[in-house]
């Protein structure tokens, strides 16, 4: 498979490759440095906001505007410009890292851990109340699900491995947590995640330089290099939802690649499925 490079950056820390279908536009953050990137994949253009914390990912909602999992918790971004805040979790001394948004526009969020408190996962309603799944997580990742909305997977990175949940859409409760893929043959360790179509897991593997695929019963199946140590996530985007999507970071002096921090697409890798919007 072909890598190219549609987006030659230095962001410090690229993650959460989303596609918006409505605009055609692929979203993605460098989180430490609290900005939400727009990349047109029709004509390069990438156009930024800024915002005053880390942003770990950024979400369309339906009727325009983005959802935000930031430091202190999850925001709303307005078509108009304006911030609200939707849930705050800056007294607990968490932080928001990645998210996820199920067949049914619900947004499920996970948290690093601090230095006294335990991350968890959870899903956040539209109202910004918090239901949490699972709890004592150290660096939540991987949040997507499978074709059929019945498998949620998910990813605490130190543990090295990813697991599985039984999703109830209906309800949007998550439970029977246990492992799915335990990477152990890679000196790399999972990060952000994807689904296709035919349910194939799509893993970033943070200092292995790599994207894997897992078929639905955990076989390895493909694997993707990339001339960058620090893959961080990948998700599906194109007109027909058939390219990948990968970014990267960069860490100096020992992972000064020159595409470090660049945002890389796999042209024809795959059947995405087709994205959700926060229904908030």
């Amino acid at each position: 498979m072909n890598v190219e490079v549609p987006l030659r950056a230095v962001a410090a820390f690229a993650e959460c490759p989303t596609w918006d279908p409505v605009d055609r536009t692929l979203l993605w953050v460098d989180m430490n440095r609290s900005e939400v990137h727009r990349l047109c994949p029709r004509d390069g253009t990438d156009t930024v906001l800024r915002f005053e914390q880390p942003v770990a990912a950024a979400k369309p909602r339906v009727g325009g505007g983005l959802a935000l999992s930031m430091r202190d918790g999850v925001a709303l971004y307005d078509p108009d410009g304006s911030l609200r805040p939707l849930a705050d979790w800056s007294a607990e001394g968490v932080r928001g890292n990645d998210a996820g948004v199920d067949g049914l526009g619900r947004l499920w969020v996970g948290t690093m851990a601090g230095p006294s408190a335990p991350g968890w996962l959870g899903r956040v309603d539209t109202r910004g109340v918090t239901h949490r799944a699972v709890s004592d997580t150290r660096l939540s990742n991987g949040i997507a699900w499978s074709p059929d909305g019945r498998r949620m997977y998910f990813v605490d990175t130190p543990t090295r491995r990813i697991d599985v949940l039984d999703y109830d859409l209906s309800t949007g409760e998550a439970s029977g947590r246990r492992p799915f893929v335990e990477p152990t043959d890679t000196a790399g360790v999972p990060d952000g995640l994807c689904v296709d179509a035919d349910g194939g897991v799509w893993v970033a593997l943070f200092r292995g330089g790599a994207v894997r695929r897992y078929t639905p019963r955990g076989t390895l199946d493909r694997e993707i290099p990339f001339p960058v140590a620090l893959t961080t996530s990948c998700g599906f985007g194109g007109d027909d939802l058939s390219d990948l999507y990968v970014t990267t970071a960069r860490r100096a002096p020992e992972h000064d690649e020159p595409l470090a921090g660049s945002v890389f697409v796999v042209p024809g890798a795959g059947q995405g499925l087709t994205p959700t919007a926060f229904a908030g």
